[in-house]
């Protein structure tokens, strides 16, 4: 059996529907789980792989059948640990053939990391990291966390093909753009799916930033991308921002209508719900990133000309 290639369960061909309803409400004990079992994974990741500016080694990436590491170099050989939303199990494999796999099911966060922990000791993986998740308010440590236990299989599938929708839409603005740019990937420390551009400046300090702050801003850029939710904003919806921001932008006319400018964030924001209800959700999307970036890079001063494609303009 190979098992990152299975044949589908009997749920069958998924519904042709790329945008699905995703009510944060409707979902959100499965998030929070799914959140930080994203983590655990994420950190095994980031323990072990060469360190990439702006934090580029950490995130994980949208696949045809969930969300992976990607290969992982580690003593010999590599191995990648795999979400698999259609089959509803975690996988494990290794360039030396061998795998494991885990049942992804509601369970406990603690119950999770002890599987996931033992698998990886079972293949001959050793890897130790900081024991509590980041990014979440009142961390509670992965050996401890009987809190999230919640694994609805539909849910978690919604949301997957949301980042796949949104993973193809972005991949396309992303050819558009020739200088510095980074993957198409997801952060699992705030649970979102972005896509970065740089001017190739670097940008002014930020007072009071952490370690990891300084490093992802480093440098200018205009971001973009798909957050499921939470807090200020609560429900699933895009997002684009400038950092730094220059002057003028929150003021800046954007597209389509429905999107505008959240003080609170300082980014603009376009819900998920009206996106889905536009006539044609993909070139919506597309003008959203367009028209942000275009704001960004012109109020900023961004050397246009030597960064873009002569396509790049919707």
């Amino acid at each position: 059996m190979n098992a990152l290639h299975s044949p589908l369960t009997s749920t069958g061909r998924l519904s042709t529907n790329l945008w699905p309803e995703l009510h944060l409400a409707d979902w959100s004990a499965t998030r929070d789980t799914l959140h930080i079992w994203t983590q655990i994974v994420g950190h095994v990741r980031m323990v072990l792989s060469p360190a990439v500016n702006h934090w580029w080694h950490v995130t994980l990436y949208v696949t045809s059948r969930g969300l992976s590491t990607s290969p992982i170099p580690y003593a010999d050989r590599t191995f990648e640990v795999h979400f698999d939303f259609l089959d509803d199990r975690l996988v494990i494999a290794t360039s030396s053939n061998e795998w494991r796999a885990l049942k992804l099911e509601p369970k406990s966060v603690a119950d999770f990391y002890r599987e996931l922990m033992g698998a990886l000791n079972e293949l001959g993986i050793e890897v130790k990291f900081h024991s509590q998740p980041d990014e979440v308010a009142e961390p509670i440590p992965f050996a401890e966390d009987r809190v999230h236990c919640s694994y609805d299989p539909e849910y978690a599938r919604r949301f997957w093909q949301v980042l796949v929708a949104t993973d193809s839409v972005l991949k396309e603005f992303r050819a558009h753009f020739i200088g510095k740019c980074s993957p198409v990937h997801f952060f699992w420390g705030s649970m979102d799916l972005c896509c970065t551009r740089f001017s190739g400046r670097p940008a002014p300090e930020r007072p009071g930033a952490d370690a990891m702050t300084r490093e992802a801003y480093s440098h200018e850029v205009i971001s973009g991308g798909f957050w499921p939710g939470g807090g200020a904003i609560n429900d699933a919806a895009f997002y684009a921002y400038a950092a730094p921001e220059p002057h003028g932008f929150r003021s800046a006319r954007v597209l389509p209508a429905s999107a505008s400018y959240n003080e609170s964030l300082g980014e603009y924001i376009l819900m998920y719900e009206d996106l889905r209800h536009a006539p044609d959700p993909r070139q919506a999307l597309l003008e959203f990133l367009q028209s942000t970036y275009e704001a960004g890079a012109t109020l900023g001063k961004w050397d246009r000309g030597a960064l873009e494609r002569p396509a790049a303009r919707i």
